[in-house]
């Protein structure tokens, strides 16, 4: 296999934020572990955001919000030392937003993890929080923390569309392998329903979107050879909601890994039906992959 840009992506930087709720404190313990499997420091931030609510205030006022905010990021370095006490932690509180703050200090090549509940008390991800914000925008993958911790179950899932999702496959890889656990590709497709019955050519339509759904089995021999020391297993699988089927196998991952087209000509947009729909349903942590 050729070495892809995005392949460094799995061994760079590692960038949690935190608001102190509960939702981030398994982000922070997550990031720590995945920081020390990559040998790298861990950068622990929040973006208090007073240069846009705050600007107007007396700088009397705003210290002992810098001060609380320097107190949150203390704990979080702390709660990472305690699971992983080798771990070399750095703290940042920004006056940002905390979308800008994150984007900012993970740069190109760092990888963004955060909580899924915040301090607003959602119980699930909901459009227009951090959390997708960053994923649409982060030019790294973003791991998107669903609930609390779960006992680890040994797998990480992949979703794979195409041989565009080639780099997401093996970052995923690359992950699995750091913590000794197996990788499963999964193909998903839908044919429209009653096509058979309505489209002219329906047996040329049916092979183009068969020949699609196999991207996983033309990688799998290329993705065994380059991790010779991974279990590797693909399914292809035709279903009524592809994002359904993700959800339900994720029931059974400790990671699913999805990649997502980034639209940098419009910042911010949408990240697919597929992928807002596992940020908001997932069992597992999902990291969201640029393709």
């Amino acid at each position: 296999m050729d070495t892809h840009p995005y392949s460094s992506l799995a061994d760079g930087p590692v960038v949690v934020g935190t608001d102190g709720s509960a939702g981030a404190a398994p982000a922070v313990l997550w990031a720590a572990e995945e920081a020390a499997a990559r040998s790298q420091p861990l950068h622990v931030v929040h973006g208090t955001d007073i240069d846009v609510w705050g600007a107007s205030l007396d700088p009397d006022a705003v210290q002992p919000i810098l001060d609380s905010a320097l107190s949150l990021v203390d704990e979080a370095a702390k709660q990472a030392t305690d699971r992983v006490p080798d771990l070399a932690v750095t703290t940042a509180v920004s006056r940002d937003s905390a979308t800008m703050s994150l984007l900012q200090a993970a740069g190109e090549d760092g990888t963004i993890v955060v909580g899924s509940r915040g301090l607003g008390g959602f119980s699930a991800l909901l459009l227009g929080s951090v959390g997708l914000k960053v994923a649409a925008r982060a030019q790294g993958p973003v791991v998107v923390m669903r609930g609390p911790e779960q006992p680890a179950k040994g797998g990480v899932l992949v979703g794979v569309q195409d041989e565009e999702d080639l780099p997401a496959v093996r970052f995923a890889a690359t992950t699995a392998g750091r913590r000794k656990a197996s990788l499963r590709l999964l193909s998903v497709w839908t044919l429209v329903q009653y096509l058979e019955s309505t489209a002219p050519m329906v047996q040329a339509v049916r092979e183009v979107a068969e020949a699609a759904a196999t991207a996983s089995r033309r990688m799998v021999g290329p993705v065994r050879k380059e991790f010779p020391d991974l279990v590797v297993n693909d399914e292809v699988v035709q279903v009524p909601s592809p994002a359904g089927a993700l959800v339900e196998a994720s029931a059974h991952a400790d990671l699913l890994v999805v990649g997502t087209r980034k639209h940098t000509y419009a910042p911010g947009t949408s990240l697919g039906r597929v992928t807002h729909a596992v940020l908001h349903h997932a069992h597992c942590p999902v990291a969201v992959f640029p393709r």
